[in-house]
């Protein structure tokens, strides 16, 4: 099978028209640069200039796709179709995302008659990925499930085609049938009407070699009682939390046929307390609205007798038997001859079922746990002759309750889960950081355990000179308390790591949090969660792509892997300082050079920790899987993982994954300089000459005021050696003057008579950062400016 020669092109632009986001790939297909269009009118870009039609077009959709006239750089008018997918985000701002895909080659030929014929006209969703996932082919039924013609998504992926969180999961196992060559099954909502398993399937060619990823989607198995849900209840179906449904099945299985001949098991969406703003009412003019979580008949004669199925939505009336006991509290045996049934299903079609089944006992018992009112329990007899008596109703009232006081702990778990799932969230990184030393890819696992997420964290944090650092670490416990753990332990590594800490000096100070955590906490909490972060793990690295070294420490963490160039795999011999939070023990670091194309692998012992193997086994796995070539590192990752954990893992894990690269020796200059003041001058005229033969003229005046300030300021106050290095590092220039002094220059409010003060002030307000690095010897002064911002 022929493979397009195919980029994808992408921008974003937010609810005024403006460019806030500007791909490699759109910069190669119209010619601009990034800088010279984020931030500027989209309509700039329109080969007609009639930017108020667009926005009248898009106006009131969620999705668009046509052919737009463009303007390339050059002056060329391309008239390229775009598909745009309007996205909010959590805090209500929303924006849009334009992608295109661009083939360098034309679409090649499609296959035999009856092939075709078979691929376009089959009832199932078909579409064709190609190695590097992007869509090659999709029949009518999946073009008409999306809404969009075949050619608005020819040559674009997955996430692309139809933004999502299923998507990137579809997108991932994608990934590994490529790479495997096995079939797989995943849930993913490509649509409305697209709910539905999908299977994954590869296609080889002569040889055995996949070529290709073909995507289909069939239809649910049928379900008998979904053919009792009314439209409007299965469009509205939420699912209920597993945990729920299985102890309401429970219920059932332990009541029919021991009790009943058919039970039901109904549950409010959230808990009702008495009195508070969401009381149960049952009186009053209004339904009570319940879902349905359980349903069990002793035998079937063509799906349950109790109304509708699993997951359907049942509406009692007021003065109902089942709206009256949620009212009072209290359970109700009625017979079908009593009024009140009669009455019931006289003014409720919901209660057909009752005289349909032939029901003649009945049973409604609520559901009740520590002052909570969470749904009603419905038990019937119409196989029996006999009624329920006395008996049958106190061991109806004895099983409703033992399952109450199961359904209220699984959903305080839930609530819990859910909650510290939404504080892990936010607290880990959205996006990793732009950067240009290293590529990142990450990945976070939380345990599929009832003890919850714990508190397994990765960061990446752009540091000065162009050097990055990578954390890792894993905070003892599960939980909400393990998380908050989490998340100062991150900041504050954050907060060290600004300062240019050394990796060995950073986590002494992260020790001392620790101790003073737990020291906080005290008796406030029970003694299983005192721990305050105790025992905590931490591996910080630190990479230069100057002198390409990488330093190293690590707080009872797993020695990071790497693999160099030539694909050799081992581990870093990270000297083992112990865990955060035990005190008075020093850390060590390590620095090693790295290759230029070298992979690290950091991670949480989770990672290795399966149930399935041994320790060396999973050593094993990891490096046969870290040395394999992946087309990315995201593709890397997911490979980690899954020839790793063949299950949901019982720790959390994390894993940061990041392969190096290193600066061009033309891209620095450094220059040893006297410690005389008649040197300034001299250093300038270097900056000055420097900037020129980077081709960066513009900023040669703001530059020569940097280093006229810092180079100063290292001679008055400080000691020789001292020297002066510049770095062009993607769109940044460095400015850094070192010397042997460790004292460190404060700015400060010149007064009007004063003769200096100024000079700190000064080179604040002209660069983007500035700080102060120190060394073991001596210090740094450093400060940025943006080139892209000039």
């Amino acid at each position: 099978m022929e493979r397009q020669s195919t980029y994808t092109a992408t921008a974003t632009i937010d609810e005024q028209g403006i460019l806030t986001g500007w791909s490699e790939g759109a910069r190669r297909l119209l010619g601009h640069e990034a800088a010279a269009v984020v931030g500027r009118p989209a309509a700039a870009l329109l080969a007609t200039g009639d930017g108020p039609a667009v926005r009248r077009t898009l106006a009131g959709r969620d999705r668009w796709h046509g052919t737009v006239p463009l303007r390339h750089q050059d002056g060329r008018r391309l008239d390229q179709g775009l598909l745009a997918h309007r996205r909010t985000s959590r805090a209500g701002e929303s924006d849009w995302l334009v992608v295109t895909a661009v083939a360098d080659r034309p679409q090649p030929p499609r296959g035999e008659p009856l092939e075709e014929w078979t691929f376009i006209q089959s009832p199932f969703p078909l579409a064709i990925f190609d190695t590097e996932l992007r869509l090659m082919r999709a029949n009518r039924r999946l073009e008409r499930a999306l809404s969009l013609p075949e050619a608005a998504m020819r040559g674009l992926r997955l996430t692309h085609i139809a933004p999502g969180p299923t998507r990137d999961e579809a997108e991932r196992t994608m990934r590994q049938v490529l790479e495997t060559g096995e079939p797989r099954e995943v849930l993913a909502v490509l649509g409305p009407d697209l709910d539905r398993p999908t299977v994954l399937t590869p296609l080889k060619d002569g040889t055995g070699a996949v070529r290709a990823v073909c995507l289909a989607t069939h239809r649910h198995a049928p379900d008998p009682a979904a053919r009792q849900r009314a439209p409007d209840e299965t469009a509205a179906h939420d699912p209920l939390a597993p945990g729920l449904e299985r102890t309401a099945r429970e219920l059932a299985d332990a009541t029919v046929p021991r009790l009943a001949d058919f039970m039901a098991v109904d549950l409010f969406d959230s808990p009702r307390g008495s009195g508070g703003p969401e009381d149960t009412s049952g009186t009053g003019t209004r339904p009570v609205v319940l879902r349905r979580a359980a349903v069990r008949a002793e035998s079937d004669n063509g799906g349950p007798r109790a109304g509708p199925g699993v997951g359907g939505t049942v509406a009692y009336e007021p003065g109902s038997p089942p709206a009256e006991s949620l009212t009072t509290g209290r359970s109700v045996l009625h017979d079908a001859s009593d009024p009140v049934i009669s009455g019931w299903a006289a003014v409720d079609p919901g209660a057909a079922w009752l005289s349909a089944s032939g029901t003649h006992s009945l049973i409604v018992v609520p559901l009740l746990a520590e002052g909570s009112t969470l749904g009603v329990a419905l038990f019937g007899r119409d196989r029996r002759t006999e009624p329920f008596g006395p008996e049958d109703l106190r061991l109806a009232e004895e099983l409703t309750a033992r399952a109450a006081t199961g359904l209220h702990n699984e959903r305080r778990y839930s609530r819990t889960h859910i909650t510290t799932m939404a504080v892990q969230r936010t607290l880990l990184p959205h996006t990793l950081p732009g950067q240009a030393a290293l590529d990142i890819a990450g990945r976070y696992l939380p345990a599929a355990t009832r003890a919850g997420v714990g508190g397994d964290w990765f960061d990446v944090i752009p540091l000065s000179g162009a050097r990055v650092a990578l954390v890792v670490g894993d905070v003892v416990g599960h939980g909400m308390r393990a998380s908050a753990t989490m998340g100062r332990l991150r900041t504050a590594v954050r907060t060290l790591a600004d300062v240019d800490l050394p990796a060995d000096e950073l986590l002494t100070h992260l020790d001392d949090l620790v101790l003073r955590l737990a020291a906080d906490e005290g008796s406030a909490a029970p003694a299983a969660e005192t721990a305050g972060g105790i025992g905590t793990t931490c591996l910080y690295a630190v990479y230069d792509p100057v002198s390409r070294h990488c330093t190293l420490a690590r707080a009872g963490h797993p020695p990071p892997a790497v693999v160099t160039p030539d694909g050799a795999v081992r581990f870093l011999d990270v000297p083992a300082g112990p865990p955060l939070g035990l005190g008075g023990l020093p850390f060590e670091a390590l620095e090693t050079e790295l290759p230029e194309g070298s992979l690290l692998a950091l991670y949480t012992d989770g990672l290795l920790e399966a149930r399935d193997h041994d320790i060396d086994e999973a050593l094993d796995k990891m490096f046969d899987a870290l040395v394999r070539p992946a087309p990315t590192l995201d593709a890397l990752c997911d490979r980690v993982l899954t020839e790793l954990l063949s299950h949901h893992p019982d720790d959390d894990v994390a894993l940061l994954v990041a392969r190096t690269r290193a600066l061009r020796t033309d891209r620095v200059a450094s220059w040893e300089l006297p410690s005389d003041p008649t040197v300034v001058a001299r250093a300038r005229r270097y900056a000055s000459d420097q900037l020129s033969a980077w081709r960066l003229e513009e900023a040669v005046f703001t530059t020569e005021l940097m280093v006229s300030e810092l180079v100063t300021n290292a001679i008055r106050y400080g000691r020789p050696p001292i020297r002066l290095r510049l770095i062009h590092h993607d769109s940044t220039l460095i400015c850094e003057v070192y010397d042997a002094s460790g004292s460190t220059p404060h700015m400060r409010r010149a007064r009007i008579y004063d003769e200096g003060g100024r000079g700190l002030l000064l080179v604040a307000q002209l660069s983007e950062r500035w700080g102060t690095r120190h060394d073991r010897v001596g210090k740094t002064v450093w400060a940025e400016q943006s080139l892209a911002a000039g």
